[in-house]
């Protein structure tokens, strides 16, 4: 594996993959995406592949250099950066971490039955992050040190309007409040939309972000979190007035959302006028599939199955990428990648060969 990646070394393009997700004819390589790569999964290919050596850890621009360094080694044409301190304080439980590659913290999960905002009082007094305060420290080093051939994509603790609502208020409260709290749902979508706005301005004042990523998951297994009536009433304009901004500016609007939203795939497309969709699951669809329902209107992102590549082996794995690349890349508008995130339960050499595939 070590001899097969460093033999196929590729040059970051950030404008090939620019017109392969604007669907701009077939691209002349493949290109890799991935919305994050859980710390263990980084720091294990680091640690393989001695990706820091000459790094000094003192060095206050560290942290940039050295996922600089593992984004080149891997392939991709860009660095995800948005801005920072953007806290929400949430209501949080921990467990264990089982995965091979621990956590050292554990796993944390949001408490489904009860946010810090549950009426109107906690609302008033809930700390929202103020987004003009927000940092772009990290935007601002990118944009002066990345080569010439990558490009920021602009994305984190951003655009999550349908997570955020279930986060904050607790996805059982929510539930509730959306028959008898309307207002203060309302309320809350309008906040966020408010502290939103603010983040993507400054995000769009980089000229090297050239792609603007929302990521907020608003389905599960069958259907979306709450009805397709109240999505479009208090997430989809939020995503809407994102997807605007970021075309008035020039920059395609992805976006990252996990579960089933056949129900609202339409309003996504032509209304909220996504430009790329990512996240896919087997046990709801396959990129392929997608790909010749959607394939002419919007790009699609990822679609290598995480449960999949848990359970194979290489060979599987090689077969299914080339399987899904001969399918989707004709035209353009496939950007390959795994159907969620690198999680630190994927095997690191299932992850590795997947991206090798892709540069035979």
């Amino acid at each position: 594996m070590t001899e097969s990646l460093l033999k196929n070394a590729i040059e970051p393009d950030w404008e090939g993959l620019y017109r392969c997700i604007m669907r701009d004819g077939t691209p002349e390589r493949v290109h890799y995406i991935e919305l994050f790569l859980d710390w263990e999964i980084q720091e294990a290919i680091c640690a393989r592949y001695r990706l820091l050596d000459g790094l000094s850890s003192d060095d206050p621009a560290f942290h940039y250099k050295r996922q600089l360094r593992l984004e080149r080694f891997l392939g991709y044409d860009f660095i995800r950066c948005g801005v920072e301190g953007m806290a929400f304080p949430m209501n949080t439980m921990q467990t264990d971490d089982t995965a091979a590659l621990k956590k050292s913290g554990g796993r944390h999960f949001v408490d489904e039955h009860k946010g810090p905002i549950t009426n109107w009082e906690e609302f008033e007094k809930y700390p929202w992050p103020d987004p003009e305060k927000a940092s772009t420290q990290a935007l601002e080093w990118y944009q002066e040190n990345l080569p010439d051939g990558m490009c920021i994509i602009g994305s984190g603790g951003f655009a999550h309007f349908a997570e955020f609502l279930n986060w904050l208020m607790g996805y059982e409260t929510l539930c509730y409040a959306l028959y008898d709290q309307r207002d203060l749902v309302a309320a809350m979508a309008a906040k966020l939309t408010d502290i939103f706005k603010v983040s993507i301005r400054k995000m769009l004042e980089f000229d090297r972000v050239k792609f603007i990523w929302g990521s907020d998951d608003m389905g599960f297994k069958t259907g979306t979190l709450i009805g397709p009536k109240d999505m479009r009433e208090f997430v989809l304009p939020g995503h809407k007035i994102m997807a605007q901004m970021a075309h008035d500016a020039g920059r395609p609007y992805l976006l990252h959302s996990c579960g089933n939203l056949e129900s609202i795939m339409e309003d996504l497309i032509a209304d909220v006028g996504i430009d790329a969709k990512h996240s896919f699951e087997d046990t709801i669809e396959s990129v392929i599939e997608d790909k010749q329902i959607y394939g002419d209107r919007i790009a699609l992102l990822g679609g290598i199955d995480v449960d999949f590549l848990c359970r194979s082996d290489e060979k599987q794995v090689r077969e299914r990428v080339r399987r899904t690349l001969e399918a989707c890349m004709p035209g353009g508008g496939y950007v390959l990648g795994t159907g969620n995130s690198v999680a630190n339960y994927i095997p690191v050499d299932n992850y590795l060969a997947m991206l090798d595939e892709g540069r035979r």
